[in-house]
């Protein structure tokens, strides 16, 4: 594998690359010319997905003071009166009796953003609007980017209302300042989009295949560097190594896109080549590896075997990663749901040590040496899986991850 190419495609989809965009398909595009280089065939599969738009968001307090703040209105949330909805306005600050009762017809301002979770605990109370907020404390104001949010349409089952998406800086000085009635004005449009899958086969001798997944694309004003450029990397690392190693098994190499959006990607891949899942024994996920300071995990969705296997494996080969049993909320559950034993791996910061979702995700907290490491670890595994006589892995799906992917299924916010 040679580092120095796979750190310069590294360097070329370092922008802004947002699943459903022209930018989304560049990164595509110069994923295959990179591919192409290595005499690797792709090819790009298309997928529709909600491209909403937000014509008006505005937040005000009407009392007992009058302040206009800065918003984003959630694509695909319920439009409100021209006039705007006026209500008073309640912290969500959890889901109880209490705050159940006060939270009927009123605008919420709940901690965290919108998901399958939360949504269902909110809208039991009947309110009449939401406001999220996004941003640490900790962090100047004016280096904090204000999220594009979406109201998936999986959650219109639960109940629709117009929403909008503050900084934290805000929403602490509504509280402080003890805003008891609010107005929101949102006008947004429905409409669909294309987003994009890359997907490179590496012929092996047999029909099997261990299918290999990376997100490509990024959240707003994010360029996505750590997440998740270096798993997209990652991924043309492997074509570097198979291109020259045939392996035993099918290596089937899928970019995903839209995955920030709620994996769409990998879902799309499921339902466009249902008659393929017989043949995939293994999946093999990367989202956020080689960073400089972190600490590097193995996620299983499988049973107990895999977990051992990896630990075993590692440890033989002085390799420090923490392996457990369980569910990793990116482009593995969906392969995994179809009862295909998932693994994804990942090099997680720690706290003050590099950030995702914003523009803070820079190429500059990131680690050559420690990429190259991570990728040559996963190539090595890759290989053995796809070599093994017989896949180690149950095509099973044990019943405590059956009820974790269960629970996991839907959730908005995948990281």
């Amino acid at each position: 594998m040679n580092i120095e190419k796979t750190w310069e495609l590294l360097n070329d989809i370092y922008f802004v690359r947002m699943g459903g965009t022209e930018e989304e398909l560049k990164a595509a595009r110069i994923i295959q010319d990179y591919l192409s280089e290595l005499g690797l065939e792709s090819r790009i599969e298309d997928f529709e997905v909600e491209m909403d738009t937000i014509e008006h968001a505005e937040l005000k307090v009407t009392k007992p003071y009058e302040k206009t703040y800065e918003c984003t209105g959630y694509k695909g949330a319920l439009n409100t009166p021209e006039e705007g909805l006026t209500k008073k306005l309640v912290y969500f600050e959890q889901d109880n009796a209490v705050i159940g009762k006060m939270a009927k017809d009123a605008i919420l301002l709940c901690n965290g953003y919108i998901t399958l979770r939360s949504f269902p605990k909110i809208a039991k109370h009947q309110p009449a609007g939401f406001i999220t907020y996004n941003g640490n404390i900790d962090t100047a104001r004016e280096d904090v980017d204000l999220g594009e949010r979406e109201f998936r349409s999986v959650l219109n089952k639960y109940g629709q209302m117009p929403g909008v998406n503050i900084k934290i800086h805000d929403a602490m000085e509504m509280l402080e300042l003890g805003a008891e009635e609010v107005q929101i004005k949102l006008k947004g449009s429905l409409a669909k989009g294309i987003s994009r899958n890359v997907v490179c086969d590496i012929p092996g001798k047999s029909d099997e295949v261990v299918i290999c997944t990376a997100h490509y694309d990024s959240s707003s004003f994010s360029k996505g560097a750590y997440d998740n450029g270096t798993g997209a990397v990652c991924l043309y690392g492997m074509a570097q190594y198979f291109a020259k190693h045939q392996p035993e098994r099918t290596i089937r190499l899928v970019w995903c896109g839209s995955e920030e959006r709620g994996l769409l990607g990998s879902h799309a891949y499921i339902a466009d080549h249902p008659e393929e899942l017989d043949k995939i024994v293994m999946n093999v996920n990367i989202d956020m590896i080689g960073s400089t300071m972190g600490k590097r995990i193995a996620v299983c969705t499988s049973e107990m075997g895999l977990v051992n296997y990896i630990d075993y494996d590692a440890k033989i080969k002085g390799f420090p990663i923490e392996v457990s049993q369980g569910v990793y909320s990116s482009d593995s559950t969906p392969f995994a749901d179809k009862n295909i034993p998932a693994v994804s791996f990942a090099r997680i910061t720690p706290p003050g040590g590099g950030e995702i979702h914003s523009r803070h995700d820079v190429i500059e907290h990131l680690s050559k040496r420690y990429l190259d490491e991570d990728i040559r670890y996963i190539v090595q595994f890759t290989e053995q899986m796809a070599t093994a006589y017989v896949c180690p892995a149950k095509k099973e799906m044990p019943e405590n991850m059956r009820k974790e992917l269960d629970n996991d299924r839907g959730k908005s916010e995948v990281k």
